[in-house]
């Protein structure tokens, strides 16, 4: 009689959807920010993604995002102003080097999902929402997402006047099963 329950639970948990796991494209992958500077619109990226990405779309509390990457990567396409973002009134990569952001929930939207949960930079964690849609083709797929950060929030040259304080960044990382 055991193993009768047992086979009966053990096909009811082969039934349970899982959250796929997707192995992030960190050579693809692109980190894009936007601000407003003194002379028009700074844009730079990031590079050096880590992340640890399961989702499913039928599985969403089973879904998790958690990424970094590598603050000594920023580039700007202007090398002292690269050195310049390094240095402790802005990023302090020295002292902090990896950006991360780590999900607590995974939400359905109207245009896609929303990531609800963590963004450390600079060593201050503040809440954070990022938008994001999700493109799946067979074993592969791509994910978009958005959000905006205040520059002031995370203590990266609070006293400036010229430089904008919100940041706007996107993201569109290719990924596979």
């Amino acid at each position: 009689m055991n193993w009768i329950r047992i086979t009966t639970l053990s096909v009811a948990i082969a039934w349970i959807p899982l959250a796929a796991n997707w192995n992030a494209d960190a050579a693809n992958a692109k980190i894009l920010f936007t601000v407003s500077g003194p002379f028009g619109t700074v844009h730079g990226n990031f590079a050096g993604l880590k992340a640890t990405i399961k989702f499913d779309e039928s599985d969403l509390p089973g879904s998790s995002i958690s990424a970094s990457v590598d603050a000594n990567t920023v580039s700007t396409g202007i090398g002292l102003r690269n050195h310049d973002l390094k240095k402790e009134e802005w990023l302090n990569t020295d002292k902090y080097p990896q950006i991360s952001f780590h999900s607590t929930k995974i939400e359905k939207t109207n245009a896609g999902f929303k990531a609800v949960g963590e963004l450390s930079l600079k060593g201050i964690t503040k809440p954070m929402e990022i938008l994001f849609t999700f493109s799946p083709k067979a074993n592969t797929g791509v994910f978009k997402g958005q959000f905006v950060i205040k520059r002031q929030d995370y203590n990266l040259l609070s006293t400036s006047k010229s430089v904008g304080n919100e940041i706007s960044i996107s993201l569109e990382v290719p990924a596979k099963k």
